[in-house]
């Protein structure tokens, strides 16, 4: 599978595509809405970081006791289950005089049911294109979802500000609904990928079989750590800028976009490989200087460029498809979503607790000099390994 044209013409893709679109789009209108509510209410860069992208922290919870759901769900019940879900999370999350200690028990609740989503998704994406056409299919995901979160973002940013960040709330529950009934509808009904019932125990065996390859957990350090750093930085725009943090998000959306574009369908397959680092390097670097507060439209300039930096997913998972055996795809993709958004919620609360000590600015500058720093380990790693590999196999 090679063209877009192909892409769409796969049997249930459009469907699919148009139920996670929405999606994504309540998604940033929602994060953006409940951030501003949240940091209006306390004054808190840590609070707002941590309504944000606290839901991310518990996803390590539903990898470590629900993830074998992922392939052993069907999966059209279970994503049309889930929007419904988040739409009565999301208005429940918009109610007047909530006590803040209830609105981050609704978002985490809300990132325990999106640690099982994340798995049953991608499965089911792996199923419909076949690994041939996962990475130019998940490439237009990550495209969509760049421009569904720029359209979130600004349509948040304009009800955030002539209305009010609960009716954003409220907008973003509404557009769960559609999504569910795209999916119900859109969908055929396929049996799990795998038998047998969810259990704690399996999903401790399936994540130790893939965690025992030294190669896997090369791929799944490099899919969490350094982003989840870097999304610590993200966690940190309304913070920075209180008053234009959409005009921040649209432009890391934008830069993501042309990333996806970059990797999944300009780069030749040849030289895909050899992108992973270097787009991690460039996915850190261009935050560096806000140490310096630069002024709104330097920083944008900077976000957006950083943010080409997040196509080097798109070269890791690519290669974590090769490298897992098919029964556990849903699994080992689950596990990728799961970790990425667990470090994703760390890295929040980490930026968030500098900046209440330093400030917004040097907490950025800080969490991406570690990125970068933990990037060039890993890439140190990999060569050592290549060089054991070469010696072991040599002649």
């Amino acid at each position: 599978m090679r063209s877009y044209r192909e892409l769409f013409r796969a049997p249930e893709f459009t469907p699919f595509f148009l139920a996670a679109s929405a999606q994504t789009v309540a998604q940033t209108m929602g994060g953006l809405a409940l951030g501003t509510l949240v940091y209006r209410a306390t004054e808190s860069p840590l609070l707002s970081a941590v309504s944000m992208f606290g839901e991310s922290l518990v996803q390590v919870l539903g990898a470590t006791l629900l993830l074998s759901a992922a392939d052993r769900l069907p999966p059209r019940a279970a994503l049309t289950a889930l929007p419904l879900l988040f739409a009565a999370g999301t208005a429940a999350l918009a109610l007047p005089g909530l006590p803040i200690w209830a609105l981050f028990a609704i978002v985490l609740a809300m990132g325990l049911a999106k640690s099982v989503g994340g798995g049953v998704r991608w499965g089911l994406l792996n199923e419909i294109l076949s690994k041939d056409g996962y990475l130019l299919g998940r490439s237009v995901f990550n495209m969509m979802s760049g421009l569904m979160q720029i359209a979130g973002y600004a349509t948040g940013g304009a009800l955030v500000a002539l209305l009010s960040p609960r009716i954003a709330l409220l907008a973003s529950a509404a557009l769960y609904l559609p999504a569910a009934a795209v999916v119900h509808l859109g969908l055929t009904s396929r049996p799990p990928r795998t038998a047998g019932r969810p259990s704690v125990s399996a999903t401790w065996r399936a994540n130790a079989l893939l965690w025992s390859s030294a190669p896997r957990r090369q791929v799944y350090l490099a899919l969490w750590i350094p982003n989840g750093l870097v999304v610590g930085c993200e966690s940190l725009y309304v913070s920075y800028v209180p008053d234009s943090a959409g005009t921040l998000f649209a432009c890391a959306a934008l830069g993501m976009l042309a990333g996806d574009v970059l990797v999944g369908r300009l780069v030749p397959p040849r030289l895909r490989p050899r992108l992973g680092f270097p787009l991690l390097l460039l996915l850190a670097a261009p935050y560096v200087p806000f140490l310096l507060h630069p002024p709104l439209p330097l920083a944008a300039a900077a976000v957006t460029l950083a943010s080409v930096g997040f196509g080097a997913s798109l070269v890791q998972q690519e290669r974590l498809v090769t490298l897992t055996p098919d029964g556990l795809t849903g699994h080992a993709l689950g596990l990728h979503s799961a970790g990425m958004l667990t470090l994703q919620g760390v890295a929040a609360i980490l930026a968030g607790s500098l900046a209440q000590l330093t400030s917004p600015a040097e907490a950025m500058t800080a969490m991406a000099t570690v990125s970068a720093g933990v990037t060039l380990a890993l890439m140190a790693a990999g060569r050592r390994e290549r060089r054991a590999t070469a010696a072991v196999s040599g002649p």
